[in-house]
């Protein structure tokens, strides 16, 4: 058992889109459930991506906002305490170095761009499914990415069984990638029937990856070119 507590990374300023965005999910975790059943179960449906509205939209059977509105509004939904408690252990880990690198608003961006487009990836390899999907995972599995490249060899104060070890990111998070892109392989071929989104996990990874790489290249010619 690997659980990954704290990061040893020490940050350079307050993060304070990656704690509003946990604020956020947790808001909103809360207002869902003081909804009654139905409404609960119409806002989840209704704000959750659903990938058989893709086609449906394409076909003209489905308003434009039906289909792609979710892939931002489901970042902020969970299905239960372990899902959110999950995510936003992650997020606290793993953000605020991230935010260090790319400045506020850029992060912000950063993060809603890693989101919606695993969500896209998700949708891709699920087309016709009308299993709602939802969670921060997506984005955070692109924070995670940004991480591992910015910082592989911080230590990660990590739970292992009864001990407590720092770890270097780059072997958790590389772990941790694997595990999901394994997992997402052995789902290929199956009816989508809820669960985990083993694609969304590994496409915001890499796009976290390629998104900073290049964040990064454009910082190194502009200190250059300076």
């Amino acid at each position: 058992m690997f659980i990954p507590l704290k990061d040893l990374n020490p940050r350079r300023s307050y993060p304070i889109v990656n704690t509003t965005l946990i604020l956020v999910n947790v808001l909103v975790f809360l207002y869902q459930y003081t909804l009654p059943p139905y409404a609960f179960k119409l806002f989840m449906v209704t704000n959750a991506t659903v990938p058989a509205r893709f086609p449906a939209w394409l076909s003209g059977h489905a308003p434009f906002e039906v289909a792609f509105l979710p892939l931002l509004t489901s970042m902020f939904l969970h299905s239960g305490i372990a899902h959110i408690a999950g995510n936003m252990l992650f997020l606290w880990i793993f953000g605020d170095n991230v935010e260090d690198f790319y400045g506020h608003f850029a992060y912000l961006l950063f993060y809603l761009v890693c989101g919606i487009g695993s969500g896209l990836l998700h949708v891709l390899f699920n087309l016709n499914s009308a299993v709602p999907a939802l969670g921060a995972s997506g984005a955070i599995s692109g924070v995670m990415g940004a991480y591992g490249l910015l910082y592989p060899r911080s230590r990660i104060l990590t739970l292992v069984f009864i001990f407590l070890v720092p770890i270097p990111a780059v072997i958790i998070l590389g772990y941790w990638f694997i595990l999901q892109f394994l997992s997402g392989v052995s789902s290929l071929g199956a009816a989508a029937s809820g669960g985990v989104a083993w694609w969304a996990h590994v496409g915001g990874f890499l796009l976290g990856m390629l998104i900073t790489s290049m964040a990064r290249r454009g910082q190194s010619a502009g200190w250059q070119s300076a």
